[in-house]
């Protein structure tokens, strides 16, 4: 049973980074939105650099940008939520009815790794440039979530086997 504790909570931990989240990004909308509007127009990147014609200026690129940024991290709340509830529910089940159940969370946390090696690691840190900026440089947070998502979905990963421990 304390295998099954540990990746509910550790998941719940993860769902409730996500709704502070969410809840930051909107009700202080402009905060995040200056991030984006950064490092998609890549003012603070090197002078001179050659990767600045890659740069998106216009505020309706920022805009979209953010909202499905925002729009992602909704998605990735909600099914980190329901994957909670789904391990809440089969804890004391079979072993095989707790394995079903991390389907939602398998995918809530393939989800959430995806947002932060996708759009901050690839798109925002290399295509962007995100990385020669020393004021809008968010790599290293995005590799830490990256990083703490990574092990709790290798720990609920870990199939259980009747064997309670």
């Amino acid at each position: 049973m304390m295998t099954r504790t540990a990746k509910l909570l550790l998941l719940a931990g993860i769902a409730l980074f996500y709704s502070l989240v969410v809840f930051n990004n909107l009700t202080d909308f402009d905060s995040n939105y200056q991030f984006v509007r950064h490092v998609l127009s890549m003012d603070s990147t090197f002078p001179g650099n050659h990767g600045q014609w890659r740069a998106l200026t216009a505020p309706a690129f920022h805009l979209a940008f953010y909202i499905g940024i925002i729009a992602w991290e909704i998605m990735t709340t909600l099914l980190l939520w329901w994957g909670v509830a789904l391990l809440a529910r089969a804890l004391r089940g079979p072993a095989a009815a707790f394995n079903r159940a991390k389907r939602v969370p398998i995918a809530a946390l393939t989800l959430s790794m995806l947002m932060w090696l996708v759009a901050f690691l690839s798109v925002g840190a290399e295509w962007f440039l995100m990385w020669q900026s020393h004021i809008w440089n968010g790599q290293e947070a995005a590799f830490r979530m990256f990083a703490v998502v990574g092990i709790v979905l290798l720990i609920v990963l870990q199939p259980e086997t009747g064997a309670e421990s």
